[in-house]
């Protein structure tokens, strides 16, 4: 079994530094020109709401376009409730209205308050009311650009030999299940890479992931998370006869973080050597043709026939 990644001494090496981030106070003119008009439209439902719950619920009025309203929810939390969760308010077909404020409805500032607030809100105060909305709005984007220079590479390293499918930035994951036509469950991959054939063989099933920071109870997940993913294939395997690599293509400074560092050194080389954990500096060096030929290929009569993506 080998243990490649243990073996650097300097982690922060081999990371790729992708910066996706607007600085301060950068990001303060690029929020308020974002969601000037929504915070405006935000005062104006504050004016006009009988209650903070009749305020939400006009927030979550259909007639209101999806990514405006998904402002206004984000303005709620932060103003109005803060343990209301953004992700369960914007569900209006699923959620109530009614459901939510008899939940959560103590925790709401009363609306007197809101309306003494925000009807003569100084300019700082949107700017910063701006920047707490749009904190997130680069969450992600890292990750995308990472398997996009990953795809390019692949495609320009194996051109016309090996093929790589899957969303390159946003996009839905590849279910093992319309690759392997007999394997049950779900296992959604980040790309799936092919020999080029009329009848390919599947050589390898990947998972990309960029950690800006990682710590915590966060390690812990993507701990527990990626061994699933390569017991869950092990034994696919072992039943199917069908043998493939993983790949867990990891980078960002979170990377190197202690307890992600040692999960990553250790799922390296499972599998008798079928895993293998990589940077994009590492690429050329961990996914070689050897490497990913080294398999037992499904038949193709057990490949699927298509990707749904």
């Amino acid at each position: 079994m080998t243990k490649y990644l243990a073996g650097i001494e300097n982690p922060n090496s081999i990371i790729t530094p992708i910066l996706s981030a607007v600085r301060f106070p950068e990001v303060l003119a690029d929020c308020h020109a974002k969601y000037a008009d929504d915070i405006a439209l935000f005062q104006k439902l504050i004016a006009g709401s009988e209650s903070s719950a009749h305020l939400l619920d006009q927030i979550r009025s259909s007639s209101i376009p999806g990514p405006n309203r998904m402002s206004l929810l984000k303005m709620f939390r932060r103003c109005v409730s803060p343990v209301l969760d953004t992700e369960m308010t914007k569900k209006i077909s699923k959620v109530s209205t009614a459901d939510l404020v008899a939940a959560y409805g103590a925790t709401f500032k009363p609306i007197e308050k809101l309306k003494e607030q925000f009807a003569h809100l100084p300019p700082e105060h949107l700017a910063t009311l701006a920047a707490l909305v749009g904190e997130y709005d680069t969450r992600g984007q890292s990750g995308y650009e990472l398997t996009e220079l990953f795809f390019d590479w692949f495609d320009e390293a194996f051109k016309g030999v090996l093929t790589i499918e899957g969303p390159r930035r946003a996009g839905r994951d590849v279910e093992l299940s319309t690759v392997f036509t007999d394997f049950v469950g779900n296992y959604p991959c980040d790309f799936v890479i092919r020999t080029v054939e009329d009848k390919p063989l599947v050589l390898a099933v990947g998972f990309a992931r960029y950690d800006a920071t990682r710590g915590g109870a966060q390690s812990d997940d993507r701990t527990g998370g990626n061994l699933y993913k390569v017991a869950k294939a092990k034994e696919y395997s072992a039943a199917s006869g069908n043998t493939f690599r993983v790949i867990f293509l990891a980078d960002g400074p979170g990377l190197v973080h202690k307890d992600t560092w040692e999960e990553a050194c250790a799922i390296d080389g499972e599998w008798d050597g079928a895993v293998r954990v990589t940077t994009l500096k590492l690429a050329a060096e961990r996914v070689t043709h050897a490497w990913l030929s080294g398999v037992t290929g499904a038949e193709p009569s057990a490949v699927g026939e298509a990707l749904s993506l």
